[in-house]
């Protein structure tokens, strides 16, 4: 009886120390779990980033194990487990594997938080409306400024040297300060330049050739006989690349020849220097369009802005040596007279002007081509030939006989219907 009264006193005071220990043990895992999601927070970015990378376990991948080992390592020494540490156990994984998926969604689904850039259509045609419109106001500006110097400087080689001296300085200072886009675009090769060269000279040789004949006529003219471009392109296509033109395309060209005709009979400016310049120049716009055809391929991956800044700056070394060789005796007495007439300051304002007028209409007309198809630009050079016509008329009080009028505008809607023929027949062989 003693026995069994000792038993029964000495097994309720082993009760109460077992029982703490069961509690504290249960808040020690609560802890270690408040611990253990606060460090969640603080390395989730790391836990991302090696999430990411193949190969490599994160943070919570290699102590998730260790945890869950460590509290049935615990069990196993205390030769128990009991419903609270298989409990605490299964809590410590299942918060390591969401805390796992959650990193992975994280890293192989990244939220995108930039705003996405908004072109309305109508956005687009303002664009594009306001880069015609500037195309057109410059070339007129050019055009004006341009025969208002021939006035009182009848230097037209030199005039053309200007003209890319001036563009060729703006690419420069444009290179330089940053604006690589907007000039030169990178550094070309010798073999790149041999390329380009061909064509630029042609360019160089046409620019000085249309000075010869703006300066000698009224500008009204010469841009009706340049309607004859195409005439030369097509036959300098057949004579040197062996390419025929279509027959409709062939039979627009004539009411070009035949309204150019008529202006040309019909003008009261008319010259043979005039005429002859013009002619000359849709010779060598014709050749430059050959040979860019020939030559051009291989430099795709040079803009059309850089292409055209290293054209003017091949134009300004062939114009300057002929403007010297021809103009360069009686240059200096020339300048002198113009200075006398107009002023030393509005003189020099003049070459500055007309040369960054020639060069930004001529950047524009790559910017509008750049934004619309070709038929449409065609129709839009059309169309500034006629304001051009038209403003040096009304600006200048050249008097147009009635015969001019009607072979301009012939001229002129010949060479919209060769625009558009040329156009779907190109459509076609594609």
């Amino acid at each position: 009886g003693g026995g069994a009264t000792q038993r029964t006193t000495r097994a309720p005071a082993e009760l109460p120390p077992r029982a703490t220990d069961r509690g504290r043990e249960r808040e020690r895992d609560q802890a270690k779990r408040g611990r253990m999601m606060a460090a969640t927070v603080g390395r989730s970015s790391r836990g991302a980033s090696l999430a990411a990378r193949p190969g490599v376990r994160s943070h919570s991948a290699r102590a998730a194990p260790r945890k869950h080992s460590s509290i049935a390592a615990r069990a196993t020494r205390d030769g128990r487990r009991g419903p609270d540490l298989d409990h605490a156990a299964a809590a410590a994984t299942g918060h390591a594997q969401l805390r796992a998926v959650v990193i992975a969604r994280a890293s192989s689904e990244p939220i995108d938080v930039t705003p996405a850039p908004v072109s309305s259509p109508m956005q687009e045609r303002l664009v594009t409306a306001g880069f015609i419109a500037l195309w057109y106001a410059v070339n007129v500006a050019f055009n004006l400024t341009n025969k208002s110097l021939f006035k009182h400087f009848p230097y037209p080689w030199t005039v053309s040297t200007v003209h890319v001296l001036v563009g060729t300085i703006y690419c420069a200072l444009a290179y330089v300060l940053g604006a690589k886009s907007a000039s030169f675009g990178r550094p070309i090769t010798k073999k790149e330049l041999g390329m380009i060269f061909a064509p630029a000279s042609m360019h160089a040789l046409g620019h000085i050739a249309a000075n010869l004949s703006f300066a000698a006529v009224a500008i009204s003219l010469t841009h009706t006989v340049k309607t004859l471009e195409p005439v030369f392109s097509a036959s300098l296509q057949w004579l040197l690349m062996g390419q025929a033109t279509p027959l409709p395309v062939l039979l627009s060209l004539v009411p070009i020849i035949g309204g150019v005709g008529m202006a040309v009979c019909g003008d009261l400016t008319f010259n043979l220097m005039g005429f002859s310049g013009a002619m000359i120049s849709n010779l060598t716009f014709g050749l430059r369009a050959v040979l860019s055809k020939k030559t051009m391929g291989a430099l795709k991956d040079l803009s059309s802005t850089s292409l055209y800044a290293y054209t003017t700056l091949i134009s300004l070394l062939v114009c300057a040596p002929l403007a010297l060789i021809v103009e360069g005796p009686t240059l200096v007495s020339g300048a002198q007279a113009a200075i006398e007439s107009i002023g030393a300051r509005n003189f020099y304002l003049y070459l500055v002007a007309v040369g960054m007028f020639y060069h930004l209409y001529n950047q524009f007309a790559f910017n509008t081509l750049a934004r619309v198809n070709p038929v449409s630009h065609g129709v839009c050079n059309v169309v500034k030939r006629i304001i051009i016509i038209g403003t040096s008329v009304l600006f200048f009080g050249n008097i147009l006989t009635r015969q001019t009028i009607v072979g301009t505008a012939i001229a002129l809607a010949g060479t919209a219907l060769y625009t558009e023929l040329q156009n779907k027949n190109k459509a076609k062989s594609k």
